[in-house]
């Protein structure tokens, strides 16, 4: 007995044409959302090293007010390398309602042409107060 195949295996023209127009959508909105991801990525890297310019330069303003017995006062501005590039830092240093604190805010950017939009900006109240007793575990131990 012979049997004769009246329908060859395989996808119609129909069904590979749909197949191919679900990937033609689907395609260019993975890469839309993958391109996304990648510059969220590449802003987070640049805030973080950003945030790390800050705390160091913090660092920096504590430990020269604490050896010259004086708080910066007013604005200063500078430029610090890290991660292999440069960052672009703004400090401004006014007075508080509260006697011998200062509000030091410290703004970081990548551009010097980006100073009204920093990607970090910290702020930290510190005091002017320098005297020895005023630190605890030094001073004249009564």
């Amino acid at each position: 007995m012979i049997r004769s195949r009246s329908r060859a295996a395989g996808f119609t023209l129909v069904e590979v044409m749909v197949a191919l127009a679900v990937v033609a959508l689907a395609l260019p909105a993975l890469l839309f959302a993958l391109s996304q991801q990648a510059d969220a990525t590449g802003y987070l890297r640049d805030k973080s090293i950003a945030y790390a310019v800050g705390a160091n330069r913090l660092s920096e303003i504590r430990l020269l007010a604490r050896a010259q017995g004086d708080l910066i006062k007013g604005e200063d501005r500078g430029v610090s390398r890290m991660a292999g590039r440069d960052w672009y830092w703004w400090v401004t240093s006014t007075v508080t309602d509260v006697a011998q604190f200062y509000r030091v805010e410290i703004s970081v950017a990548d551009s010097e042409t980006t100073r009204d939009t920093p990607l970090y900006t910290l702020t930290a109240y510190l005091s002017a107060d320098f005297r020895q007793d005023t630190i605890p575990g030094e001073g004249s131990g009564e």
